[in-house]
């Protein structure tokens, strides 16, 4: 890499570079070591004056390191654990202690030269400066156990197990992006009780807490060669009045019972970085619950609000309104917004378990939880923020983060900044933490949150249902008409058995956020309706504090929560049985949804890997949380406007037909395991998905029409497995588990109600058949109707060989020569019989479906045209949905333009109707409008043009 040009210096500035040049080349000549200040090593050498006190001292202390050797040494791209195996520490300690300060004061020349010359970034700095302490680390906790040892023998568990200490690191040594002079914060940990093996015995308890009161008196104890490290413990548990160590036991007991929210944002960057890795990832996984909850947690904000209270009064109380760390728009407030993100989401994602701070941060971005312009405004403002930090401590190896107020040590820093004057880097800074601070308090105090004044009036309603004074007239008066029906649902909800067992937070919490629920419910166009599915929801979350919140904390997802409740009874239930969807009330972008079957399918295993243990129950679970937010998220754009009923309808498919092929993975799963495989490749089972999922035309309550089929050849074969079964009865086995699972209710809710009568001989025949059987049936007992059904099927899951027979099966029996005249009777018969048994239109309505020009009287006619013409025009089936049907008729001219423009128009509106209808929690009845009744009307006159009597 290039040598960084040389600054322009001020006169008193070039003057102290100059002495201090002068006073090394000094020293090694006094003491014999050659200093060749050839090919840039002089303006390198000047560049770390510059920038760092420390390294003069450095250099002053330890001229070797300005030999050959040494400057190849400060050169190095191998970080320290690449030399602290060559350090051999003396059994006595003075001497120990005199090696580790020496070799760390080298190693922090090695950090700074790199730093400020340009041969390292920040990232690579601050992992550096990681990786030496935890070198250190290691290196002295090994001579103290060696020391111990010596002394008590070796600590040993009570099964007689060896037992090592496990250093924890937290903050920017666990997260790998240590400060050039940070402190370490630490915590001390054993697997397990016991005593040592020597001739002196020690109970574990004592003789870890003498273990750790040597590795710290090593590191940190000052001598006439300074300090090693600044050690910190107060981070274990009960702080300075706990003790140095405690078991793994006393730990998990101590977060369980008393653990605050601080400590669960430490515990995220927390990981063991000396002694007993393996038995520290052990603590971790035993923690893992403390810090990641298995619901989204939105209580994390209180937390978060307490912390930032208890900073902002140290700044206050010390004057750091310019520190770089803990001030307004500094170093933690970055921290606090990504760490909010992981707390909330990360018991659900274990990809935003991450330590670092950058990698944290994007991770939040590729998962969509922090906007992409927002991560960036962040990354570069931590970036800067982070290199000041570090040059700044360089300076003079001060733990620090304040700003130099002198004005030599200022132009020093901007000098080796590469800013030109301090007032261009002033400048740039204040750039950053204005945009950090404006970002920190959107999030931490949105307007409307938390911290925003209660209405007063709804205050007043509220406290009313709570002395039961409240009657009908003063609801109506309020704008909730009729007044009863609001006043009887706000007295319910306080009688509910989960209010009376709130506790006193979260009571206060709900008192605090029901006003807040009446005033938005006001706002919306039916508030009645509104506060009823309202006062449902709480009293469903009553006991689940992160859901209430979540409402409480923000404001957006309050008024759209309301909004919803307000338009769609069918979401507002869905949100009320499954109160996971508040998130995705609050989050409802459409643009991150995976929307193709490759990409849902993508998504769900993404999920299942989330997932701590693989078992079924739990993945079905997931499953069916994962199909809930996005059919909850595919309804909410519908119903907003952003996404038509064509799209919708298809996308619910897809979505479908992912989750029948996770689910079909996951029997299959099980059943090997059971009973083991059948001979030959694949799996030789294979799922039809038929009627609206065949069509993609899934609405959002639709059952799936599904028939199962095999490969007959392998019906005689036996599995491999310990109980090894017959091929019909594997197949029977995995079939039953399939249906068992799309159709079981877990705690999630069930996946989806399952028809399957439309196998051959329906109700009558196998659950699951062969592909011969299926191939004669259709072939020669198959009637005309269940040929109409077998245009909407396709295969959605199963073997892909045995898939693609299915598709020519399909394709060489309806491609059967056929007489279109009877074609077009028997298809016109089987519809006016379904009309007559099923139509549910009257003289004020028609029904969408059933009714005259409905959506199957176009989906008959579409039928019955492929079923007369396909023989001839084998393109026609190449497609199942209606709205593609349209298409290929209209281009086998089976249709005019005239026709396909007036039957697509006509399918988009009614399939928009009818998916409206369903949102609302009504049947597919709509009220008779002159819109309506037109559009009905010119599908009549298209069919009967066509040649149907409907």
């Amino acid at each position: 890499m290039a040598v960084i040009p040389a600054p322009t210096e001020s006169p008193a500035l070039r003057a102290l570079i100059d002495d201090r040049y002068a006073q090394l080349v000094a020293r090694c000549r006094a003491v014999g070591v050659p200093l060749h200040d050839d090919a840039g090593v002089a303006e390198r050498i000047r560049r770390t004056l510059l920038a760092s006190d420390f390294a003069f001292e450095t250099w002053r202390n330890q001229p070797q390191l300005l030999a050959p050797q040494g400057l190849e040494r400060l050169r190095a791209s191998a970080d320290a654990s690449a030399r602290i195996e060559a350090l051999k520490l003396d059994p006595d300690e003075a001497a120990c202690m005199s090696s580790l300060r020496r070799f760390r004061h080298a190693e922090a020349l090695r950090l700074v030269f790199r730093d400020v010359n340009g041969l390292d970034d920040l990232p690579e700095t601050l992992s550096a400066t990681s990786v030496l302490y935890e070198a250190l680390l290691g290196a002295a906790l090994d001579w103290s156990e060696r020391a111990l040892a010596a002394r008590y023998g070796h600590a040993r568990g009570e099964d007689g197990s060896l037992q090592r200490l496990v250093v924890v690191g937290f903050g920017k040594l666990g997260g790998g992006e240590l400060n050039f002079s940070s402190d370490i914060d630490l915590v001390l940990a054993y697997p397990q009780g016991g005593e040592s093996d020597g001739a002196r015995v020690l109970d574990n308890s004592e003789y870890f807490v003498r273990l750790g009161r040597q590795l710290v008196r090593l590191l940190h104890e000052p001598t006439i060669d300074g300090i090693c490290a600044r050690v910190d413990l107060r981070l274990r548990p009960f702080g300075n009045a706990g003790r140095l160590a405690l078991p793994f036991s006393a730990m998990e007991q101590y977060y369980q019972r008393e653990g605050r929210d601080w400590e669960r944002y430490a515990w995220i960057k927390a990981r063991a970085v000396a002694g007993d890795r393996s038995a520290g990832k052990q603590l971790q996984e035993m923690l893992r619950p403390f810090v990641y909850r298995k619901y989204l947690d939105y209580t994390a904000f209180a937390g978060l609000r307490e912390m930032k209270a208890l900073i902002d009064a140290e700044v206050a109380r010390k004057d750091l309104a310019d520190n770089l760390k803990l001030g307004p728009g500094g170093i933690r407030e970055i921290e606090f917004i990504v760490q909010l993100v992981q707390l909330i989401r990360g018991g659900r994602e274990p990809s935003l378990r991450v330590r670092g701070l950058l990698p944290a941060l994007t991770a939040c971005e590729a998962r969509g939880h922090i906007p992409t312009v927002r991560a960036k405004a962040l990354r570069q403002a931590y970036v800067f923020l982070r290199r000041l930090e570090n040059r700044v401590q360089m300076m003079r190896d001060a733990q620090t983060h304040d700003l130099p107020d002198d004005d030599l040590t200022r132009e020093r820093l901007a000098l080796v900044l590469d800013y030109p004057a301090w007032e261009p880097l002033a400048e740039e800074l204040a750039k950053h933490r204005d945009i950090v601070a404006t970002e920190f308090e959107a999030v931490l105090m949105p307007e409307g949150g938390a911290k925003a004044s209660v209405p007063a009036a709804d205050a007043i309603l509220w406290q009313g249902a709570c002395d039961e004074s409240l009657d009908a007239g003063v609801m109506e008066a309020s704008g909730f008409v009729p007044g009863g029906e609001a006043a009887e649902a706000l007295l319910k909800l306080l009688q509910a058995s989960q209010l009376r067992a709130m506790s006193a937070r979260a009571r206060e919490q709900l008192d605090h956020l029901m006003p807040r629920l009446l005033a938005a419910a006001r706002e919306t166009a039916a508030p009645v309706a509104c506060l009823l599915r309202l006062c449902r929801l709480v009293q469903t979350v009553a006991r689940r504090p992160s859901y209430l919140a979540l409402l409480e904390e923000q404001p957006s997802a309050r008024k759209r929560l309301a909004q919803l409740f307000a338009d769609s009874a069918f979401l507002a239930e869905r949100v009320i049985a499954q109160p996971l969807l508040l998130d995705d009330v609050l989050d409802p972008r459409i643009d991150q949804l995976p929307l193709k079957r490759a990409d849902i399918s993508a998504e769900i295993a993404h999920v299942l890997t989330t997932l701590d243990e693989r078992e079924a129950e739990a993945e079905l679970e997931r499953i069916n949380e994962f199909k809930s937010s996005i059919a909850f998220r595919l309804g909410l754009a519908f119903n907003d406007g952003r996404a038509d009923a064509v799209a919708t309808a298809r996308r619910l498919a897809a979505l479908a037909e992912a989750v029948v092929n996770a689910v079909a993975a996951l029997a299959e799963r099980e059943v090997v395991a059971a009973h083991g495989r059948l001979p030959g490749e694949g799996s030789g089972f294979s799922i039809l998905g038929y009627g609206s999922l065949g069509g993609e035309e899934l609405g959002f309550a639709s059952d799936l029409d599904l028939v199962f089929v095999f490969d007959g050849q392998r019906a005689h074969a036996m599995s491999d497995g310990p109980r090894p079964l017959d091929g019909s009865r594997w197949y029977q086995r995995l079939t039953q588990r399939v249906m068992n699972w799309l159709t079981v209710l877990t705690r999630a809710g069930r996946l989806y109600e399952v028809d399957t009568r439309l196998r051959p001989d329906g109700s009558k025949g196998l659950l699951v058949g062969s592909l011969e059987a299926f191939v004669a049936y259709q072939q020669s007992r198959a009637w005309t109707w269940e040929h109409q059904a077998l245009l909407r099927a396709r295969p959605v899951a199963g073997d892909a060989a045995l898939n693609g027979e299915l598709v020519g099966v399909r394709r060489r029996t309806l491609a059967v020569p056929r007489d279109r005249p009877a074609v077009l009777a028997e298809v016109s018969s089987m519809r006016r019989r379904w009309r007559a048994e099923r139509d549910r239109s009257g003289a004020g309505q028609i029904d969408l479906k059933q009714g005259h020009g409905g959506l199957l009287d176009i989906e008959f006619a579409l039928q019955g045209l492929v079923l007369a013409h396909a023989s001839s025009s084998p393109y026609l089936l190449s497609t199942t949905g209606n709205a593609g049907l349209i298409e290929v008729c209209r281009d086998a001219g089976l249709l005019d333009i005239a026709q396909a423009n007036c039957l697509s128009r006509a399918h988009a509106e009614l399939l928009r109707r009818a998916l409206f209808c369903t949102l609302d929690l009504r049947s597919r009845i709509a009220p008779r409008d002159a819109e309506l009744e037109a559009m009905c009307s010119d599908v009549s006159v298209v069919t009967r043009a066509l040649g149907f009597e409907f």
